[in-house]
């Protein structure tokens, strides 16, 4: 039996904050969101063959894609405890999905790229070590297209789409609220605002959703919640990949005073 993969939305905490002892609050903050991590793959309907994941975290004047048979790791964090600068995620590459990738983006009239060389920033390696820790599931990440337009990583995302029945699971890497300067009790309430509204609209009917999305700047709290976009964006390629999938909210926490979501298209 066939099974269509869902996509997902999903929060990759602060740096490395899951692999250290936590000094800028609680030293449990980030205790449910590792724990939520952790069960990840256990909720799908099946064991995913390979990984696309668009992190916030790498941004290029087109699609990349990385064709690393063994990516290496990018520590693009800092002033974190040194042992942090050691993690270890061995995951294989797939050459082979990245040019599957890659012919389905110019089919659809995307120009994109695949590079060699470039290995695996924390946006991925950071939450998948927790959601695959023997790191045996095969991995390629996607960068976001410069100029962050909303319109355009939806088109990205309804390109992808057929990869969700050829076992590929499409991941966007980011957080639901990422304001670095507004962290704590000024964010409380504008973040539960800007939450409820992607809530809404995620819910949403395709239409309305996509509507919404390539809006989300005039959203209620939006641009708190934003100053800038590029942890939003990843959604924007999972929603397209959706289609006409229904999304839910599957994850909430509070951290740091700011609410933060998961969310998923199409049924586990």
């Amino acid at each position: 039996m066939t099974h269509t993969l869902p996509t997902l939305y999903i929060p990759h905490g602060g740096g490395p904050c899951f692999f250290m002892d936590w000094t800028m609050g609680p030293a449990n903050t980030w205790d449910k969101m590792a724990a939520w991590l952790k069960q990840l793959l256990a909720t799908l309907p099946v064991r995913p063959q390979a990984l696309l994941v668009i992190s916030a975290h790498w941004e290029t004047a087109q699609p990349r894609l990385t064709g690393h048979a063994q990516p290496p790791l990018i520590y693009d964090y800092y002033g974190f405890p040194e042992h942090t600068y050691q993690l270890t995620y061995p995951a294989p590459g797939h050459p082979a999905l990245a040019k599957e990738v890659h012919k389905l983006l110019t089919e659809a009239g995307i120009p994109a790229d695949i590079d060699p060389e470039r290995g695996l920033d924390h946006g991925v390696f950071v939450p998948f070590k927790l959601i695959d820790p023997e790191a045996q599931i095969p991995v390629i990440q996607l960068s976001l297209q410069a100029g962050l337009d909303p319109a355009q990583h939806l088109a990205i995302g309804r390109a992808l789409a057929p990869l969700r029945e050829q076992g590929v699971l499409i991941v966007g890497s980011g957080m639901s609220f990422h304001n670095m300067r507004a962290f704590g009790r000024q964010a409380q309430a504008p973040s539960r605002i800007f939450d409820d509204w992607l809530t809404a609209t995620v819910t949403a009917p395709e239409a309305e959703r996509t509507q919404s999305l390539i809006n989300w700047s005039t959203a209620p709290q939006g641009r708190f919640a934003h100053p800038r976009e590029e942890h939003l964006l990843p959604l924007m390629v999972v929603a397209g990949a959706a289609g006409s999938d229904p999304g839910s909210k599957i994850f909430e926490d509070e951290v740091m005073d700011s609410i933060v979501s998961a969310f998923q298209f199409g049924a586990a």
